[in-house]
């Protein structure tokens, strides 16, 4: 017996091999939400195309990042722009979960940044220790100039 449909498929979709009807609305992804709002994507979405970003923005910072894990002095601008998209997905993605995090606090920490990034420990621990790092910067910062005016009063009094 012949197939009646007028383009035969490769494989059938897993929906039509086990008898159930194929719905639109259950194989968009709606199911494998767990529970979360299919909304949220949609903004997800639309405020992506809103924010058109300019290309090329990070492309110099990323060279001398991929020369520095090996790869070439000049890399293809291709590859450049590949990774360039990757990262600011990655980034704009843990922007959007920290801010469902800090929602209910109304304001964005970088606790919020933290407690995402907590199960990869490599990421946690570089976070933990370039924090660090900027609160000694700014200390270091505060006490140069603390120092700095109390020698301008020192040498105005003279």
């Amino acid at each position: 017996m012949q197939n009646p449909s007028p383009s035969p498929s490769p494989s059938p979709s897993p929906a039509t091999a086990t008898g159930a009807p194929t719905n639109p609305s259950t194989t968009t992804g709606a199911t494998t939400n767990k529970g979360k709002a299919p909304a949220s994507a949609a903004q997800h979405s639309s405020a992506e195309a809103s924010l058109k970003r300019k290309r090329g923005f990070f492309q110099k910072d990323l060279q001398h990042m991929m020369y520095g894990f090996g790869d070439d002095a000049n890399p293809l601008p291709e590859t450049v722009a590949l990774v360039e998209d990757i990262v600011v997905e990655y980034i704009t993605d843990l922007v959007y979960k920290a801010q469902n995090v800090g929602s209910k606090r109304g304001k964005l920490l970088t606790e919020d940044f933290l407690y995402l990034i907590r199960k990869d420990l490599p990421k946690f621990n570089r976070c933990k220790e370039l924090l660090s790092m900027n609160e000694e910067l700014k200390q270091a910062r505060k006490a140069f100039d603390v120092s700095e005016e109390n020698l301008a009063t020192a040498n105005d009094q003279v």
